[in-house]
């Protein structure tokens, strides 16, 4: 739980504060000092009488009632510590910086749990154990460095690893980029960071707390909570940024399913955030860059102009937008000459507005009003200055700033001299401004935050299916594989269009069988579950001599039951997945099918319910669209009914969470319809 005494505390106790300042316990005394905590603050520590001017409390049980503790003690003391603060000085809140706790040892997963244990037995809050603590502006308490300017306009970090937050501090602060709060989590025993974005969510107007957290994670223990309060905070206006470390592929299961193997618990962060709106990092850069493009104006638009007296860093900035998707489109006619003719002679408009080394403060200026008032397709500038050293640049970053607080359209500075023009580049900093040295995390960071999803709506709009027919299906089967059979019945009772088909499991059978289904079909080995691996499917069967001969060899087969009748359709093959992932739920799949599944892995996901518009989301993201579409002669599918079938599988997987993998493969799409041909269904009833 998060409460009062943990954000704001009145009163605060170093248990193990000491006099050396290289040691966790001096060096957050130290910070509290140095940071002016206007509370109550007290010591303990064994062998001292006063500590860095603060009287020390040899004894834990002659401190008064205090608020917080923060403890910097070996691991197997704080147990004895955390019962004498919890029953006998009413503490409600502690960070535990020490370590040697869970992240160590068993014996240290147990000491942990108990100190847990009272803690929650008092109501008490308790970041960490094993953190670099809280840096408020009401309190600094952390050991470590560097301690920056709190701005309340400025990032909230939380992370996991206290260490790493460092880091990120270490890589914005001299970019100009502020923090608000700094909260790192540590072993996150009794709460992490989905209960602090939970807290921000339900208790902290966004006009009264910042607008942007950057997060870090190792670990999401609750995905749910996650979803629910950071797309609420980003509906009221906050904007937010993740890491998520550990996206290798080293931990790829293996799965008995396409979808199996193509789910990874990494694929299902992506969901959430996506469904969430948060944007996703990988790099401490590029989470830093992001934040920094949070503080900035709005792009409103994809068209950017780059103005310029680089050529190398303008070409590799229109490489970065282009990637990402925005553009940097000709600027040309009537202005683009008026604007030439301003410029010293060889400088370019055609963007990138390319005004040389030579160019000036004042054409800078010039520039800059042009594409406000001119250029009415340009939606936002960046604008790339540095020096080689020759002469001072105060003038042009001065005339930046006056520029950017007036300009209608964002403006973006890239200024990479940060060695040879410090002294230009840290004045423009300390008007509150923020520098992106590189260009091309510039550019990147432009494009993840222009395409980055609104957060999907807390209730999803979801197809109407026959639950309690789904629900018989489910009840009565039992754990493994569906029959063809029980499949049908789900597809049906879900609304999802499929094929007819038959299984026999005699010669006499089959021949009646294909009568009724008629000439072409298919035939498919029921029991082994890679089909075309056994040579257990055959095509364009057109006559009872290749019907019974087939007949006969697939029924050889190894694991085979009996064999599946179809009729021979055609069209685009198409591929819709689901795999339940443990504490996130449903993924849902969609892409191109058949054999192509395998080889190209064309596939988009989202987390279930999944609604029409997060669907066709899916689709427009799959490399593959333009042959969805329809390509060079060819017809391309029925989207909407590709639409309409992934969210009425959503909503059969809710309906029936005991679904943990589901293969409709192919699917065969054409501009009229979309059916199903083959699925394969596992349910597990271990939930």
């Amino acid at each position: 739980m998060i409460n009062r005494q943990l954000i704001d505390p009145k009163s605060i106790v170093v248990v193990g504060g000491s006099n050396d300042v290289t040691k966790p316990g001096g060096k957050v005394l130290k910070n509290l000092i140095d940071g002016n905590y206007q509370g109550e603050l007290y010591v303990t520590n064994l062998k001292e009488n006063l500590v860095q001017g603060i009287k020390s409390y040899q004894h834990t049980q002659e401190l008064p009632d205090v608020e917080m503790a923060i403890i910097a003690i070996a691991a197997k003391f704080t147990l004895e510590v955390v019962k004498i603060l919890t029953e006998q000085k009413n503490t409600k809140a502690f960070i535990i910086l020490s370590a040697g706790f869970s992240e160590v040892s068993e014996e240290g997963r147990i000491i942990e749990e108990k100190v847990v244990n009272q803690i929650n037995k008092y109501d008490a809050a308790l970041i960490g154990p094993n953190c670099i603590g809280i840096l408020t502006p009401a309190f600094h308490g952390v050991f470590t460095q560097p301690i920056p300017k709190l701005d309340p306009n400025g990032c909230d970090l939380l992370s996991a690893s206290g260490a790493t937050a460092c880091y990120f501090m270490e890589s914005g602060i001299h970019k100009g980029l502020s923090f608000s709060k700094i909260i790192s989590t540590g072993n996150s025993a009794q709460m992490g960071i989905e209960e602090m974005i939970k807290y921000m969510d339900e208790t902290s107007p966004p006009e009264h707390t910042s607008l942007v957290k950057l997060l870090y994670f190792e670990n999401i223990d609750n995905p749910g909570i996650l979803l629910k309060h950071a797309s609420s905070l980003i509906r009221k206006g906050c904007k937010i940024a993740a890491i998520k470390a550990g996206s290798s592929e080293a931990g790829l299961r293996a799965a008995s399913s396409h979808t199996g193997a193509l789910a990874t618990p990494d694929i299902a962060v992506d969901a959430l955030f996506r469904k969430a709106g948060i944007i996703r990092c990988y790099i401490r850069e590029e989470l830093v860059a992001v934040a920094s493009v949070f503080l900035h104006p709005e792009l409103k638009g994809k068209n950017i102009a780059i103005i310029t007296h680089a050529g190398g860093p303008a070409v590799m900035l229109t490489d970065a937008l282009s990637n990402g998707g925005l553009n940097v489109p000709p600027i040309n006619g009537k202005y683009a000459d008026e604007l030439k003719a301003r410029l010293f002679p060889g400088s370019s408009v055609n963007n990138p507005i390319d005004f040389l080394a030579t160019g000036t403060a004042e054409q800078l200026g010039t520039i800059i009003d042009y594409v406000n008032e001119k250029f009415d397709h340009i939606d936002a500038m960046v604008v790339i200055f540095g020096t080689p050293g020759l002469v001072p640049i105060n003038d042009v970053y001065n005339l930046l700033d006056e520029k950017m607080k007036t300009s209608p359209k964002p403006i973006f500075p890239v200024l990479p001299s940060i060695i040879t023009a410090r002294k230009e580049v840290d004045e423009f900093l300390s008007k509150g401004r923020i520098n992106f040295p590189d260009e091309v995390h510039l550019g990147s960071a432009l494009a993840k935050v222009y395409f980055t999803p609104e957060p999907q709506p807390e209730e999803v709009e979801v197809p109407e299916i026959d639950n309690e027919a789904i629900r018989k299906v489910v009840d009565e089967a039992k754990e493994g594989y569906l029959s063809p059979f029980e499949i049908g019945e789900l597809f049906d009772a879900a609304g999802i269009p499929r094929a007819k088909e038959t299984v026999v499991t005699s010669a006499d059978e089959i021949k009646k069988a294909a009568q009724k289904t008629g000439y072409p079909l298919v035939m498919k080995v029921v029991g082994p579950l890679h089909k075309s691996d056994v040579g257990g499917v055959v095509l364009n069967v057109r006559d009872e001599i290749s019907l019974t001969s087939e007949f006969t060899r697939m029924m050889r087969i190894p694991e085979t039951k009996g064999i599946l009748l179809q009729p021979m359709l055609s069209g685009i093959e198409l591929f819709i997945g689901v795999k339940r992932e443990p504490k996130f739920g449903h993924l849902v799949f969609c892409g191109l099918g058949g054999i192509f599944i395998e080889v190209l892995k064309d596939v988009q996901s989202a987390l279930a319910p999944v609604s029409k518009e997060e669907a066709l989301d899916m689709i427009s993201r799959l490399k593959g669209k333009k042959i969805l579409e329809g390509i060079r002669g060819q017809k391309g599918i029925n989207l909407e009914s590709f639409t309409e079938i992934i969210t009425r599988v959503s909503a059969m997987v809710i309906a029936a969470p005991e679904i943990a993998e589901m293969d409709i493969n192919p699917l065969l799409g054409s501009e009229n319809k979309i059916i199903a041909v083959d699925a394969r269904i596992n349910i597990s009833k271990k939930l």
